[in-house]
């Protein structure tokens, strides 16, 4: 099992991290981007399941800088509510340096991936274009990416999205899809949040093949450095 750890970001600012080492044959250093709700159980779990896989994982507590050490635990309409505006208040500008500290702590064991779900989708995006050191990024249902399309990736980038996703519309899929054409944009029959289990729309075929894309992507970013 992981554990957190404390980590330090440029401006010296400290906060935690679940830190999982690889159980298996190590593919590289991973950060894995919470959802809105926090490094919760589901986000601990998916982070040891990675690690099962022989990434190395960090998953930071990206809300430490409002609300330290926030973990919830239900998906509910109240908890949704209650998460929502310490995103909003958290922003996408001072994760940047929480992230590139993530990157820093993880970089000299190879190379580095990140992925993220909801927050962490757009979060992950965000790493991918302006972070140092990502080899590649797996964006899962991002809801700020098409307004975050006129950023450059500095790596390797996938995205996944959910035909059936309440939350980001298919318009605004397609706008991301047509200012990024060298995006690959992964469609899946399924709503927000069906790749972690505990999420509000699991879907096992999905996450299944939204797994394999995102390994395939990471595998081939590594052989090609």
């Amino acid at each position: 099992m992981g554990h957190f750890i404390d980590l330090t970001a440029s401006d010296g600012f400290t906060f935690a991290a679940y830190h999982v080492e690889p159980r298996a044959k190590r593919r590289g250093g991973l950060i894995v981007v919470q959802e809105i709700f926090g490094v919760n159980a589901d986000i601990r779990a998916t982070a040891e399941d990675f690690a099962a896989l022989g990434y190395e994982v960090l998953a930071p507590s990206m809300y430490d800088r409002v609300k330290k050490g926030l973990q919830i635990d239900s998906h509910s309409p109240e908890a949704l509510a209650e998460a929502v505006p310490i995103a909003q208040a958290n922003g996408l500008e001072k994760p940047v340096i929480d992230l590139q500290a993530c990157v820093d702590y993880l970089k000299s064991r190879g190379p580095v991936f990140v992925t993220g779900f909801c927050y962490g989708g757009s979060a992950s995006w965000i790493a991918a274009t302006q972070v140092e050191g990502v080899a590649a990024a797996s964006c899962y249902y991002g809801s700020l990416l098409p307004n975050l399309a006129h950023l450059k990736p500095k790596c390797p980038v996938i995205a996944h999205f959910g035909a059936t996703d309440p939350f980001i519309p298919m318009e605004n899929v397609e706008r991301f899809r047509s200012e990024q054409p060298n995006v690959p944009v992964h469609l899946y029959d399924a709503g927000h949040g069906f790749f972690t289990r505990g999420g509000m729309a699991h879907d096992e075929a999905a996450m299944k093949l939204s797994l394999e894309r995102t390994l395939a992507l990471f595998d081939g970013a590594a052989a090609a450095a």
